[in-house]
């Protein structure tokens, strides 16, 4: 099952070298039956944007406890076995936790915000606590990331994006 684990340029780079990408927490987010369900006519596609998409969200909050991180979104679509994924309601229709170990080998691709988004994404992280409190701006401007586009990067070209 592919589930796509949000991180930060930093937490990738810890964690990737080791090989286990296990320290990014068991949280992620796939294709699970409560996300099928609100896409009625959804092609894979389309839900698999969508869990990539609240991976990214998830993202802003990891970036939000870390001041000195790039302020770049980012996730990694991992391919797991399907009996590692649990869903979990708790995180939204697309919530999972994934257990046992996640080796850097099951990474397809990572997911990375371009340098232009950098000033938006840093508005975003910092409204999100007056957009967790009820502030309509605030998740105005916590909405205004998702308008940029996460860019692909194949897994050979990862070693060059950590650098």
């Amino acid at each position: 099952m592919r589930v796509y684990l949000p991180a930060t340029l930093p937490l990738v780079t810890a964690t990737y070298a080791t090989g286990d990408l296990c320290a990014l927490g068991p949280a992620a987010h796939a294709v699970t039956p409560a996300l099928r369900e609100s896409y009625a006519d959804g092609e894979l596609e389309e839900l698999e944007y969508a869990a990539l998409t609240a991976a990214a969200r998830d993202s802003l909050r990891l970036l939000a406890d870390d001041p000195g991180a790039p302020r770049r979104r980012v996730v990694l679509a991992v391919d797991v076995p399907d009996a590692a994924v649990l869903a979990d309601a708790a995180l939204g229709r697309s919530g999972v936790r994934v257990s046992g170990e996640i080796p850097a080998s099951r990474v397809a691709a990572a997911h990375v915000d371009d340098l232009d988004a950098v000033d938006t994404v840093r508005a975003a992280v910092d409204a999100l606590p007056a957009a967790d409190a009820g502030d309509d701006d605030a998740a105005f401007a916590v909405d205004e990331a998702e308008g940029f586009e996460l860019l692909w990067f194949a897994v050979q070209e990862l070693p060059d994006l950590l650098r």
